[in-house]
């Protein structure tokens, strides 16, 4: 007689997400989520946590999605822990997400306790409360004793007002007035200080000072959850405001890349408190016959080639994608010298485990390399021969130039660049309208393509251009170039871009970043 094997139950992880921004999840969170495949969330935490959600994980074809299941947490506590064990007994792990920590909300922590009765293991990971980062976000130090009252409920008014230290409120804008008149009629000062912050710790962040006689007048056009601050020690908020201040603040840039390419600026833009909104306008593609590819490969492992020139990231990725085809790694440069143009190209270069002999050292284009780029010598280069895999739109001017210097060039398509299909109608009409106040161009061919899907920036949106041949190229399409870098990278743009944006509030020409007027938009 047979036994059918018994499936041995998988964990519940209950997990906070913190107050909003995925930068403030811990290690472990972070780790959980990207490798997770199903997830119960509740309705108010940050879209950015949510997308986390197995973005770690392989999908079973090539082509196929990933198989994530995010399913709302609804119910009462009892039905939303029968629903996790009841996953978590078809043999898997299963993430119950929080927003802030997830023992410090009652009906969570009801949850847990049925779960407890089950014989499912189950174990926490804590997140920031928002009691706690919301006013650091703010600038406001609330000290080692605070009181933390969540007035969207029952509340002890009398107790609230006498706590000693300050306190952070959690309420919506409904509960303003209510809230002041209580803390008045019990004591409290009118002239109180009290902040306001709603999106808390987002990119969308905003901070009003009100005292508790202008609470409801000042706070009461905010939507969404708010954490207020109420004591004295608010009136310092300007000396510690940090998160606000920064210099691209509540910037809607656009980012006019590729999708897998946008991560690096999208990074460096949140850093200076911008929002990016990526736009692909060109496609990467492979090109219409490997043919080209495949001899240039044969002729890396035969040893054709004295030096290898690589002008992009894409670049790179084609030809280790065709090393991959063949069965070929690193060592298939052996003897091979690698030439960069750009740091972000180095990188990828290096990821490979290959360190580059050049880059320029100066201007980070073809024309920077070209003048670095040492003369064939027929006595000391064995061979007269190199390989520029590049993009079929690319210029002559590199090839040119090396051909001058007495090289061979094989000049091979690697990648073929098309044109994205122009992006949702809303944004289209803020390019056209002057709803981005910026846009960062890192190559000719995203210029060309923003304008031929979308149309020009308007006049009033910033024009940051990673290097000379892309502002060329900005200039010939009517748009004025604000800001180019010293160095064309990535990195070396958005700091541009920043300090361009600092140097403008500094002169007046733009208001501080925390009171920025959008009625424009």
């Amino acid at each position: 007689m047979s036994r059918a094997r018994k499936t041995t139950p998988g964990r519940i992880l209950f997990i906070g997400s913190g107050p909003g921004d995925p930068a403030l999840l811990t290690v472990r969170a972070h780790t959980v989520l990207t490798t997770t495949a199903v997830a119960f969330v509740d309705h108010d935490v940050a879209t950015g946590v949510i997308e986390l959600i197995g973005s770690a994980l392989e999908p079973a074809a090539p082509d196929a999605p990933c198989a994530v299941d995010v399913r709302p947490a609804v119910g009462e506590p009892a039905e939303v822990a029968k629903a996790l064990v009841a996953e978590a007994k078809t043999g898997h792990d299963v993430v119950r997400l929080v927003s802030g920590d997830p023992l410090s909300t009652d009906s969570v922590v009801a949850e847990a306790l049925a779960v407890a009765r089950t014989a499912v293991q189950f174990e926490f990971v804590p997140g920031l409360t928002a009691a706690t980062a919301v006013p650091t976000y703010a600038g406001i130090a609330i000290g080692s004793g605070h009181t933390e009252v969540d007035v969207r409920g029952d509340v002890n008014w009398t107790a609230v007002a006498a706590a000693p230290g300050p306190l952070v409120l959690h309420a919506t804008a409904g509960h303003l007035a209510e809230t002041a008149s209580a803390l008045v009629e019990h004591g409290l000062a009118s002239q109180t200080p009290v902040s306001i912050t709603n999106n808390g710790t987002t990119c969308n962040q905003r901070t009003l000072d009100a005292t508790l006689a202008s609470l409801n007048e000042v706070g009461s056009a905010l939507t969404g959850p708010l954490v207020l601050t109420v004591g004295k020690l608010v009136s310092n908020r300007g000396r510690l405001s940090w998160w606000e201040t920064r210099a691209l603040y509540s910037w809607k840039v656009l980012v006019p890349r590729t999708k897998d390419q946008a991560g690096e600026m999208s990074t460096k833009l949140r850093g200076h408190g911008a929002v990016p909104v990526e736009v692909p306008t060109i496609a990467v593609e492979p090109p219409r016959s490997p043919a080209q590819m495949e001899r240039a490969v044969k002729g890396l492992v035969d040893g054709r080639y004295q030096w290898v020139v690589f002008t992009s990231t894409n670049a790179v990725r084609a030809v280790w994608e065709k090393f991959a085809d063949f069965g070929l790694d690193a060592r298939a440069f052996s003897g091979v010298k690698i030439a960069c143009v750009g740091e972000a190209t180095a990188d990828k270069v290096r990821s490979f485990g290959i360190h580059p002999e050049l880059l320029p050292s100066g201007d980070q284009s073809s024309e920077g390399l070209l003048a670095d780029f040492p003369p064939y010598d027929d006595v000391f280069d064995p061979v007269d021969r190199v390989l520029l895999p590049r993009a079929d739109i690319a210029t002559e001017t590199l090839a040119e130039g090396l051909r001058l210097r007495g090289w061979e060039i094989d000049d091979v398509t690697a990648y073929r660049t098309v044109r994205a299909a122009p992006p949702a109608a809303q944004t289209r009409e803020m390019i056209k309208t002057g709803g981005f106040d910026a846009v960062c161009f890192t190559s000719s061919s995203t210029v060309r393509n923003l304008v031929g899907i979308a149309g020009k920036p308007h006049a009033r949106t910033i024009v940051a251009c990673i290097g000379p041949r892309t502002a060329e190229t900005a200039l010939e399409f009517g748009l004025r170039v604000d800001v180019q870098p010293d160095t064309a990278d990535i990195p070396s743009l958005v700091e541009a871009l920043a300090e361009h944006a600092s140097r403008l509030r500094a002169e007046g020409a733009l208001p501080p970043p925390r009171k920025k007027v959008r009625s424009r938009r």
